[in-house]
């Protein structure tokens, strides 16, 4: 793991993880710029994996009632509503036409267009209000730490790169939840066994894709052969910035980033934080094989030492006796 983040080359999670002959590794395209916050992703999650009711409560801070992703919440659509900068050109906010077979859609509220949060005024310190909203999941990371702490191979990667919790062989130990970057595992609190999207292994198995980008009506999220997602994602933000959207950039999509690159990437109009992504992960475990090789030399100068504490006099009780003998 360590090596191919030092060298740059792109990993081979299939690969390594003992899959030959695997079929290309497939993952998920969020595009946010397309997103209507219609939670369809929530409800068509839930249903397929049974998922247990976690909370329907507003926060007061927007009309987002999950809040995070969690046990029970694999898929989480956020609500950021933000004030739009003084000055800054209304148009820049609307979506380019988009590619043929593809929902066109504004990418945020304008004046006039009904975009005012519940009692609230549409006019904010800019004049104006925007919302971001995005669908957050699992990141199904190329260099996965919560694989690395797993005791008891609960976590896999399978032949579709992706990453998998087995809940009949989780025991419940939680290191897994500190080991992920992007807080994204957690136990639930009846059993203490740790629960994530598994990207509907099920469904990948049977040929079918998952159940959240069948669900989403407007292909915000995209499911398919990672490196086609890839091509595709940079064909968008060029479009976006072509239509004066040069806020739009990708997150996730890089091979050679601290976690080797998300199985699940994302197309944002925002910086990575505003969102609730950490600007920069790097998998937790990066420097364990470091950590074990000064451990291992600490080890043996102990062991040395120990050795010559004990051997030195043995030394000298056998010289002395030498030298008795030979007096004799």
């Amino acid at each position: 793991m360590t090596g191919h983040l030092l060298s740059g080359v792109e990993p081979d999670p299939v690969g390594d993880a003992g899959h030959p002959g695997a079929p290309p590794r497939t993952g998920f395209f969020t595009d946010t710029s397309v997103c209507i916050g219609c939670k369809a992703c929530e409800v068509a999650c839930k249903e397929w994996n049974a998922l247990p009711e976690d909370g329907l409560t507003l926060s007061g801070m927007s009309y987002d009632n999950t809040q995070g992703l969690g046990a029970s919440t694999w898929r989480h659509v956020a609500f950021i509503e933000q004030s739009v900068p003084p000055g800054r050109d209304p148009a820049a906010d609307q979506a380019p036409p988009a590619p043929e077979g593809r929902t066109e859609l504004p990418l945020a509220d304008t004046p006039g267009t009904g975009g005012a949060p519940p009692g609230g005024d549409p006019a904010g310190p800019g004049g104006e209000l925007r919302w971001l909203m995005a669908s957050d999941v699992c990141k199904h990371c190329t260099h996965a730490a919560c694989l690395d702490v797993c005791p008891t191979g609960s976590l896999f990667r399978t032949e579709f790169g992706t990453v998998v919790v087995q809940e009949d062989i989780c025991n419940g130990c939680g290191y897994c939840v500190p080991a992920c970057p992007y807080g994204v595992i957690e136990q639930r609190p009846a059993d203490g066994r740790a629960f994530k999207c598994t990207m509907c292994y099920d469904r990948l198995g049977a040929g079918q894709e998952p159940a959240c980008a069948k669900a989403c009506p407007t292909e915000s999220i995209q499911y398919g052969p990672l490196d086609e997602l890839r091509e595709r994602a940079a064909l968008r933000v060029g479009q976006l910035h072509a239509a004066g959207v040069t806020d739009a950039r990708l997150y996730g999509h890089e091979p050679t980033d601290g976690v080797g690159g998300d199985g699940a990437f994302f197309l944002l109009l925002d910086e990575p934080e505003v969102y609730g992504l950490p600007p920069d992960p790097v998998v937790t475990t990066r420097d364990l094989p470091a950590m074990w090789k000064h451990a291992g030399t600490a080890a043996l100068s102990l062991a040395g030492g120990i050795a010559l504490a004990f051997a030195g006099p043995a030394l000298k009780h056998l010289g002395i006796t030498t030298v008795r003998k030979g007096r004799r």
